[in-house]
């Protein structure tokens, strides 16, 4: 139910939503005033690179293991084109479709590991920016995220 049919939430992440969300969402970047031009500068045939995409989701949502690529090196190319607003425009843009096309439960997982997936970028292009201040930048993340157990 949900699955496919016109004008309704596909209530589960399935090899067809993702296609179906990929294309939505990247129709939306290619328009977008902010990330739009960084994206149609950096991609030359728009087929290819979402059939690229779609495996990547479908290995990052369904674990089909169909990705084969390396996300870091492809991003890093064009780290002096992307921002942090650039991220969150991304983001932005990711739950609008995704909250559009899926029930409550498949969209907040599409968006979480879609979050993850920005973070871990963000934190590349830094590193490969400065390693030095992203270093820092890790180093404290790992301190405040690591509490040692209070002694009884």
């Amino acid at each position: 139910m949900g699955n496919g049919e016109a004008g309704l939430k596909r209530n589960e992440i399935t090899e067809d939503g993702l296609r179906v969300l990929v294309e939505t969402f990247y129709a939306k970047v290619r328009q977008d005033p902010a990330i739009g031009p960084v994206f149609n500068a950096a991609i030359d045939d728009w087929p290819e690179h979402l059939e690229k995409l779609q495996a990547f989701w479908s290995s990052v949502t369904l674990g089909t293991g169909r990705y084969k690529g390396r996300p870091m090196p492809a991003h890093i190319k064009h780290a002096d084109s992307i921002s942090a607003a650039s991220f969150e425009r991304w983001l932005a843009l990711w739950a609008e479709t995704s909250g559009e096309l899926f029930e409550a439960g498949p969209a907040a997982a599409l968006q979480d590991k879609a979050g993850r997936i920005a973070e871990s970028l963000a934190m590349g292009m830094a590193f490969h920016r400065d390693p030095d201040a992203a270093l820092g930048l890790t180093r404290r993340a790992a301190r405040t995220a690591w509490r040692p157990a209070e002694a009884d």
